[in-house]
């Protein structure tokens, strides 16, 4: 079970983690909270049931991770549009897409990324002292895990400036002494996470 995610009877997985590894993961999943924010209820402080009812933003944001993380709907962003009016055209319908579901897209991937710091908090409690403990999710979990893992890699993979696993071989190649080498394992790392966990969940 080191390194990756076994099925568990009757459903759900689970990974064998050491401290290092559950403090890594756990600090990329608040990093990924933080960098998210919170919801526009939590916000203002208001009534919960607020956020159902709020727009959101019409524009993409700035953050390149964010970018990745929230792309526009319409339009391929490494190919230019025919003209100035298909242009307008594709912006509009992105800008309108976005104002709908980024909110609760946004939401999901909170959801996802408090579900691993809650059950990597769990398991640190129940281990505490034992120098890591196996993680055991339920299908649920296993899902809300899934989704966060992605995110995770898309995030770094961002930072990393990754637009396909070809370049992540590349980067494998370097130095020790280069700064962007901690990032790479990592992103590496959560690559066979994922993988292993998306062939756990299959029926």
């Amino acid at each position: 079970m080191p390194g990756h995610f076994e099925p568990l009877p009757g459903g759900g997985a689970a990974v064998a983690l050491d401290d290092v590894e559950i403090s890594i993961i756990r600090s990329l999943a608040v990093q990924l909270l933080e960098l998210i924010g919170p919801g526009p209820a939590e916000e203002a402080g208001a009534d919960p049931l607020a956020e159902l009812f709020a727009e959101g933003p019409s524009e993409p944001p700035a953050d390149p991770v964010l970018q990745r993380l929230f792309p526009d709907a319409y339009g391929d962003p490494e190919a230019r549009p025919a003209d100035a009016q298909e242009a307008a055209e594709q912006r509009a319908r992105s800008a309108e897409f976005r104002r709908y579901t980024e909110n609760d897209l946004r939401a999901g991937k909170r959801e996802n990324a408090l579900a691993v710091v809650h059950s990597l908090n769990e398991l640190s409690s129940a281990a505490a002292g034992e120098g890591g403990a196996v993680l055991k999710l339920s299908p649920e979990q296993s899902r809300r895990w899934l989704g966060a893992l992605n995110d995770l890699r898309l995030a770094i993979g961002a930072r990393l400036e990754i637009t396909d696993e070809d370049e992540a071989d590349d980067l494998y190649r370097l130095p020790d002494e280069d700064p962007r080498k901690p990032m790479v394992m990592a992103y590496l790392w959560l690559g066979g996470l994922q993988e292993s966990l998306v062939t756990t969940l299959m029926p």
